[in-house]
């Protein structure tokens, strides 16, 4: 059964036979690298909250009620002081655009990489005022998350965001997205490799999936990607298969990657090594989030309202 007014998930989508997308140069794949900033935006007792940060901390340390961790908040500001830095200029030297995932908070906190993402050509889109979990917080709190997002992305770049994503969504996010208005886009959903449109009280919206599997957010000590070597081989060989698949079907490849993680000199080699492997093949189609979009939107335009 697809998705119903009573029931709202979606466990089809385009089944056996999804469309053929067409994308530019004929590409066989759309590879979108998504960049998580979100250092100073995240837990903490010095923002209001109960809690230290527990979530893609680069440590082992554990959140610690009404207390700070200083070191937790010494790997986020290693992502703000010298890994985004070092994920810049690597996507720059191969001259390659990428989604900035802006917390808003954040680059109030360093506008200057913003500035810096957005004037060598990459996509600046909402990330969250804060990096949080907006299931924990009122329908209202999140509305003005929206609200402020947009607007100090705005004041910095000084372009408004075209696309969205939550990170950790409440069932309101998107509801409160097309109320905002002015969006092309979301990615929080992990259910497809092409876009797909949703229709939110009477209105179509796009989404364009994002990736927690393909991911840095796997680097731990625990299990995951351990090596940069990890790294390499897995998105590797995911960009082989979908490479492979393409001749005939063409889809997403989302790399999400964050500056605290991804921005570490032996994960940085790892990732530059898949960059640099995929840069040797043609017809492959490194593209911002709001050009999928416009893209799905010219060639695939909502059949609703």
């Amino acid at each position: 059964m697809a998705q119903s007014d009573t029931y709202p998930r979606d466990m089809v989508g385009y089944g056996e036979k999804p469309p053929h997308p067409h994308w530019p140069g004929d590409a066989r794949v759309a590879i979108q690298i998504a960049f998580n900033y979100e250092g100073g935006a995240e837990s903490s007792i010095l923002h209001g909250d109960p809690a230290s940060e527990f979530a893609l901390t680069d440590t082992t340390f554990p959140a610690f009620e009404g207390k700070r961790s200083v070191l937790v908040e010494s790997s986020f500001e290693y992502g703000t002081r010298v890994g985004a830095w070092r994920l810049l200029r690597i996507l720059k030297e191969r001259r390659i655009k990428c989604s900035l995932l802006a917390a808003g908070m954040a680059i109030e906190r360093n506008p200057a990489i913003a500035v810096a993402a957005h004037s060598q050509g990459h996509e600046v889109i909402g990330h969250g005022y804060r990096w949080i979990d907006y299931n924990a917080v009122s329908e209202d709190v999140e509305r003005e998350s929206i609200r402020k997002t947009v607007e100090c992305i705005k004041r910095i770049t000084g372009e408004r965001p075209v696309g969205w994503m939550t990170g950790r969504p409440s069932v309101n996010s998107r509801r409160l997205l097309v109320e905002e208005g002015g969006f092309l886009y979301d990615r929080d959903s992990l259910s497809d490799e092409l876009p797909f449109w949703t229709h939110v009280n009477g209105k179509s919206h796009l989404c364009v999936p994002y990736s927690y599997e393909m991911n840095d957010m796997r680097c731990n000590a625990i299990g995951g990607f351990i090596t940069g070597e990890d790294i390499f081989i897995y998105l590797k060989d995911a960009f082989d298969v979908m490479y492979a698949e393409g001749e005939t079907q063409p889809k997403i490849m989302t790399v999400a990657i964050h500056d605290r993680i991804m921005g570490r000199p032996a994960r940085a080699a790892g990732f530059i090594r898949f960059l640099d492997h995929v840069q040797k093949h043609d017809r492959v189609w490194f593209a911002r989030g709001d050009e999928i979009a416009r893209h799905w939107i010219k060639h695939f335009p909502s059949k609703h309202a």
